[in-house]
């Protein structure tokens, strides 16, 4: 049977990689790359992509796109055309480490993950930069084909619906281009901006699209009269070196027009000219050098307009010398200088990176890919602090400061010494009291300039301050300056709380979580934690709340009603629907009873009657706060009393207290439990939160004993609480 158009088509594109490839590739990947192929043909033989085109012919330009425009090499390449099997369900991880080798499963697992993101809001996108760079930072490999992918998607986009290509134009916009350009692969980063802005700005794409191509022909000419004098000048050298000028790309065009607020006519730098050089290594910044010195005597430069990355290359590895002259016509032209290992590293970045591996100016990246790690392991931040930073080290533009011994340090615009003093040493950021910078003493808020010399001054008294994290932007001293100011509180916390069970033991009170509980409420704090904290910093004298602890005031003149009534007055919960509910005095029925409000006894409790003199018979718990007063002082008039099977259900009202973190939706996990999962019902929920603690009041109506106890330890279970407890009083 004849083969297809698309049949050979899919051979051709095939073929294509192949040849691509195979200066790059070993025998052994060449047999995966093949297997990898059959296996792809065969899995998405029926499948189409959404412009209706074989999906084949996207899998194989991703692999095509990792080979030509990134430079990686036959893993990769196995790993880019497998890239969705796991996402599509077509294979699982073991399939394909069985089949193929466990790195190139562990890159399609990791390419997997990231396929399942979807930022749709900034918390969720923030989320997703934190995957995409764990991925970066076990296999940077996952990323490079990611934005294969990502590439191969933008230049698929015609034809699809309107919404989805705005959708894919700005994650590509905000995700995908500023990832590309702090690996350093401009090309990339250049046309995926130039992609999206076709979608999102669609009309001033367009306008500059024709703008350029009505001067093409008037910009060759401008670009072969600059170029002349120049090449003449580098012939008489020995250098050896290729020279071309181009039009700068749609978007960084645009991005011009915007910010000088100017027409097309008026961007004065819409060309660029390159010179790059085959120099070897060791001359590779004097041959630079020696060129920029032609440049500049050929046409008059801008001395303002002088980038030097050759010296301090950036931190993704970035080296190049820029200078902005004047041309024919008065025009402004940016010439870009650099060796042809440069201008790989700033094409194709980290897989250049990788064969250049060892010399020392690409030391860079690595330490940016630490400075990531740092960040990521940094357990304080919110999501919002984490899109903040990557942010920060996506787009800011970057100082220079150094150490009194000369060591250079990078930081992002904006720095203070707080932020300086933390990156050297957690300890000296914890002691930091001010600097001398260029020798003059600064305080620890105090802004540093590119060049600065910084030495910290610290004292051993000092420790952070919460507002401190308004004098810092860097991730790493945010982390510090919050993980020592819980460290701090917590030591509080605990040295507040072992102050007042210490003299709570002295004291001989038996419950002494109802008596922390108690103080709290009566000093009207929102939670136990401020008891603790305030009685540690000695705000709280305990001594003067002795005799409210030990009931002293109250024993000499309370009544027996008034011993069992609490401060608050409520309701009394009326006794159940049947009079054989309760045994009182082991043959006693019939009798008139009301369930104290002051613990609130319920089915399967153990429980005793006390005789009032005008309220009849009331129901204790043996555990209640009064039942040892009521025992001491009104013996007489305590009787026996227990529950008794019955068939008709009843409910009791009792009130439990839950602790735990203050997260989002907490509340709506805790009523959804109770209502919904275990069909009680709540008659009022009251919470107080404080530091990131939440102290929640509950009052429910449950059946028996058991009851509650199944839903206190169906609440302990939640994930965010730390303790659900019965309270004796509401």
């Amino acid at each position: 049977m004849e083969p297809s158009k698309e049949d050979k088509d899919i051979v051709n594109r095939y073929r294509g990689l192949l040849r691509a490839c195979r200066t790059k590739v070993t025998p052994i990947d060449v047999k995966l790359i093949s297997k990898a192929y059959k296996e792809v043909v065969n899995l998405y033989q029926d499948k189409r992509s959404a412009s209706g085109t074989p999906y084949v012919f996207h899998v194989i330009n991703v692999a095509r796109i990792c080979v030509d425009e990134i430079g990686l090499g036959g893993t990769a390449i196995v790993a880019a055309l497998l890239h969705d099997t796991i996402t599509d369900k077509l294979l699982n991880l073991e399939d394909i480490e069985k089949r193929y080798n466990g790195t190139i499963a562990s890159i399609v697992d990791g390419l997997s993950k990231i396929s399942s993101l979807d930022p749709k809001d900034p918390q969720i996108q923030a989320e997703s930069f934190r995957e995409l760079i764990l991925t970066l930072s076990a296999d940077a490999r996952v990323i490079l084909i990611k934005l294969a992918d990502r590439l191969e998607t933008m230049r698929s986009l015609r034809g699809l619906p309107r919404a989805h290509q705005l959708k894919v134009a700005w994650e590509t916009f905000y995700l995908y281009a500023p990832l590309a350009h702090r690996l350093g692969l401009y090309r990339l980063k250049s046309e995926m901006e130039d992609l999206a802005m076709k979608y999102t700005n669609e009309e001033e794409y367009r306008q500059i699209i024709r703008k350029l191509k009505n001067t093409t022909t008037r910009r060759n000419k401008f670009i072969r009269e600059f170029i002349d004098p120049i090449e003449n000048e580098l012939k008489k050298t020995e250098l050896d070196f290729d020279i071309k000028g181009r039009p700068k790309a749609v978007f960084s065009i645009w991005k011009k027009m915007q910010k000088q607020g100017v027409t097309f006519d008026e961007v004065y730098d819409v060309f660029a000219v390159r010179v790059i050089l085959n120099s070897p290594p060791e001359k590779e910044k004097s041959d630079c050098w020696q060129v920029y010195s032609i440049v500049t005597d050929s046409w008059a430069p801008n001395p303002e307009r002088l980038r030097d990355w050759i010296s301090v290359p950036k931190s993704n590895g970035y080296e190049s010398l820029h200078t902005t002259v004047v041309g024919p016509e008065g025009k402004w032209v940016e010439v870009q200088i650099r060796s042809k290992r440069m201008d790989d590293v700033a094409e194709r970045g980290l897989a250049a990176h990788w064969k250049y591996k060892g010399i020392k100016q690409d030391k860079s990246l690595d330490q940016w890919v630490t400075k990531v790690r740092e960040i990521l392991e940094t357990p304080t931040l919110t999501p919002e602090d984490l899109a903040d930073q990557f942010k920060l080290n996506l787009y800011q533009k970057e100082i220079f400061a150094f150490t009194p011994n000369g060591d250079l340090k990078k930081f992002p615009k904006g720095v203070s010494v707080l932020d300086f003093a933390f990156d050297i040493h957690s300890d000296i950021g914890c002691k930091c009291t001010g600097a001398k910078v260029n020798g003059r003493v600064v305080p620890i808020k105090h802004l540093l300039q590119n060049g600065d010399v910084v030495e910290i001054i610290t004292s051993k008294n000092q420790k952070p301050k919460i507002d401190w994290l308004q004098q810092v932007i860097t991730s790493k001293a945010k982390g510090k300056i919050k993980q020592s100011i819980r460290e701090d509180r917590n030591k509080q916390l605990s040295l507040g709380k072992e102050m007042l069970y210490r003299r709570l033991k002295n004291w001989k009170i038996t419950n002494p979580d109802e008596a922390v509980q108690e103080l709290t409420k009566h000093l009207k704090l929102k939670n136990s934690a401020i008891l603790f904290e305030r009685i540690s910093t000695e705000k709280i004298n305990l001594s003067d709340y002795k005799s409210i602890l030990l009931h002293q005031e109250k024993v000499d003149v309370q009544t027996e009603e008034q011993i069992e009534q609490p401060k608050t007055k409520v309701k009394e919960q009326a006794k159940p629907e049947t009079s054989d509910y309760l045994i009182i005095d082991e043959k006693l029925v019939n009798i008139d009873y009301k369930l104290a409000k002051c613990c609130n006894p319920i089915f399967g409790d153990s429980v005793f009657g006390f005789v009032t003199i005008r309220d009849g018979i009331k129901i204790h718990r043996t555990s209640c706060p009064n039942a040892a007063q009521l025992h001491q002082k009104y013996g007489y008039r305590v009787v026996n009393a227990k529950w008794k099977q019955t068939k008709i259900e009843n409910s009791f009202q009792t009130t439990i207290k839950v602790v735990g973190f203050d997260e989002l939706g907490m509340v709506n996990k805790i009523s959804e439990l109770i209502s919904k999962d275990l069909k009680v019902n709540i008659r009022s929920f009251s919470i107080n939160s404080s530091n990131g603690i939440f102290e929640g009041k509950i009052q429910v109506f449950v059946s028996d004993t058991k009851h509650l106890d199944t839903l206190l330890y169906r609440l302990s279970r939640v994930k965010g609480i730390q303790k659900a407890v019965r309270m004796n009083r509401d």
